[in-house]
């Protein structure tokens, strides 16, 4: 298998894929993406959204949220793009977005949560980082409150 950069791939930061949950967290991962110098970022929150169970927040809240958290991003990469996902699997949503948007890798910020939080959801990291097509880069995080 060939590597580096004469192998006619993409480079890693050419476009990246950012997915946040929220106006603080959206803030906070392009701001930890920023000294990296991507080239292009498309910022994506997914709205859950299943079939036949009652959603988490009225789908029309969840939009407004996304709406806050693509501002968030622009406020560090102010020609982001931003992609709205809807579905119950984010793992399966960020992939599906990183495919539709020719995304050559996932840049994410880990969020809190306790082993039995990460055992009830399944894990996005995990999912992340094992299942991709693409590389997937986990970004530091400051030691906040947040």
């Amino acid at each position: 298998m060939n590597s580096g950069p004469d192998n006619g791939s993409q480079c890693l930061l050419s476009h990246v894929l950012l997915p946040v949950a929220n106006e603080d967290d959206a803030r906070a991962t392009a701001t930890a993406l920023e000294p990296y110098s991507p080239e292009r970022v498309t910022a994506l929150h997914v709205v859950e959204k299943g079939e036949g169970v009652p959603d988490k927040t009225p789908v029309e809240q969840s939009e407004e949220l996304a709406e806050a958290s693509y501002v968030a991003v622009r406020s560090v990469f102010p020609d982001a793009d931003d992609h709205t996902a809807y579905g119950r699997d984010i793992a399966a949503e960020i992939f599906d977005a990183a495919d539709a948007v020719d995304a050559s890798a996932i840049a994410y910020r880990a969020r809190d949560g306790g082993r039995l939080m990460k055992f009830l959801s399944g894990d996005l990291s995990l999912k992340l980082v094992t299942n991709a097509d693409i590389p997937v880069i986990a970004l530091p995080r400051e030691d906040t409150d947040d």
